[in-house]
């Protein structure tokens, strides 16, 4: 269930990513950036991990 939720998580944030950029995510320390023949691949690890702790806690307070 969690791997399906993560994996929901980056495939949202990756579209959403050109937006997010302007506040510095896609470039923490975690998010991987790969060159591969002239193509940029980004797997946005620590950035995914930062969003979901984000709403994790916001749910919390709203119970």
């Amino acid at each position: 269930m969690w791997l399906l939720l993560f994996i929901l998580a980056s495939i949202v944030f990756s579209a959403l990513l050109p937006y997010l950029e302007r506040f510095g995510f896609g470039h923490l320390p975690l998010d991987l950036r790969l060159r591969v023949f002239g193509q940029e691949w980004l797997f946005p690890l620590g950035s995914t991990l930062l969003l979901s702790l984000i709403a994790w806690v916001l749910a919390r307070l709203l119970e």
